[in-house]
């Protein structure tokens, strides 16, 4: 094939053609909104249950932290059973553990050990699925915008879904709010077990035996590659860590807090589309590591104190340099066997949502010691230095495409 051909980009019409893989996409975006749907329902309930914003936040926190659990010790679940089975249980677990959740009687503590359930499974769900893709879409390009669509649905979700989740509970009670999102695992679960094929497990008697997660980690360049995923999303998270205590300094109210919130996402769904549709394989690999060192360079327009609009410029510009991630797609699909792709990217899932949780906790200790706007300044300083000493790394160890 000539090299013009293979520098076309394929395109997500491509993608969308797949019928297994429209099966996936459209039961992401109902587990997404339904995610959405059930963290802002119950992060209301335990306020009203308790009256207290400690145990209420501790509800989001909740997210974050146990998928480190679920991360390192499930990860071989996604590659020891079929794909299929692990997404379905999954989902079923899901809305057992949701439907449990609105009970009328359930305890603050149980509340709070379902959610952490919750978010020990997420992690095996979401590797299990990234991992299915390349059985779906093959390990090239399609591969990669079929990630990148995923990507841009949870940013799109978190836009439309915290809209939807506040109008929902406008209209019903937290408990009944909880059963949405009970309908969308349940329908998740049946759209992947209806509409996508039965595949065999993934990993061989060889890779149980041996411990896959210990080989994927001790392999440098896949390592690199991690941490160029974790390590840029970690600094990038500051921002809207602070939106609050940010929009309070600047006068900006209700209205300038949403703004804030929906600035990223809005620049990272931009920054994918357009890498997707319109760059080809070897152009987003050559932009890749120079966007690395550049998407969190627009945090240091905080030290100079920006109105909002100039804030909203700088969140949009940093959020579009996230297209760096197809890219690294294409390198970590490259440098991880087939046998052990399932808790390859499990395992990406879980240090990504960790050190996201890691940075707002990092986010609010430093607002507390030295404000809002250096925090966010710093977090662009410290971030960019070791973004360009991994890019540097990851430049070293850069193996030829097959």
């Amino acid at each position: 094939m000539s090299a013009p051909a293979l520098e076309r980009p394929a395109g997500y019409g491509r993608v969308l053609a797949v019928p297994e893989f429209r099966a996936v996409f459209a039961a992401h975006v109902l587990s997404m909104l339904g995610v959405i749907v059930s963290e802002i329902a119950l992060s209301v309930l335990v306020y009203d249950l308790t009256g207290s914003p400690l145990l209420s936040a501790l509800t989001f926190a909740l997210g974050f932290l146990p998928y480190l659990v679920g991360g390192t010790l499930l990860a071989p679940v996604a590659d020891r059973f079929p794909a299929r089975r692990v997404l379905v249980v999954c989902d079923l677990v899901c809305a057992a553990c949701v439907a449990v959740m609105a009970v009328p009687g359930t305890g603050i503590g149980v509340l709070l050990g379902l959610r952490c359930a919750l978010a020990v499974v997420s992690p095996v769900f979401a590797g299990t699925r990234m991992a299915t893709l390349s059985d779906i879409l093959g390990g090239g390009d399609l591969f990669v915008l079929g990630r990148s669509l995923l990507r841009i649905v949870a940013q799109s979700a978190l836009l439309v879904g915290y809209g939807l989740g506040g109008l929902l509970l406008a209209v019903l009670a937290p408990r009944h709010a909880l059963l949405i999102t009970v309908a969308t695992f349940l329908a998740s679960a049946a759209l992947l077990r209806l509409g996508t094929r039965r595949r065999p497990a993934r990993a061989r008697a060889r890779v149980r035996e041996g411990g896959g997660t210990r080989q994927l980690l001790a392999d440098r360049r896949i390592r690199l590659l991690l941490l160029l995923f974790w390590i840029p999303a970690m600094f990038a998270v500051v921002p809207e860590a602070l939106a609050a205590p940010y929009a309070d300094a600047l006068g900006a109210g209700s209205p300038g807090l949403g703004l804030l919130m929906c600035a990223l996402p809005v620049g990272t769904v931009a920054g994918e589309l357009y890498a997707g549709a319109r760059l080809g394989p070897a152009a987003r690999e050559r932009i890749a590591l120079p966007l690395v060192c550049l998407t969190l360079l627009p945090y240091l327009g905080y030290a100079l104190h920006p109105s909002l609009a100039l804030s909203l410029l700088l969140l949009l510009t940093a959020g579009a340099g996230s297209a760096y991630t197809l890219g690294l797609d294409q390198w970590f699909v490259r440098a991880v066997p087939e046998e052990l792709r399932g808790r390859a990217m499990t395992v990406l899932s879980a240090g990504l949502m960790t050190l996201q949780g890691v940075g707002m906790t990092l986010a609010g200790l430093a607002a507390e010691a030295v404000g809002v706007r250096a925090a966010v300044a710093g977090a662009g300083v410290v971030g960019a230095l070791c973004c360009c000493g991994l890019a540097a790394a990851a430049r070293r160890t850069a193996r030829p495409a097959s």
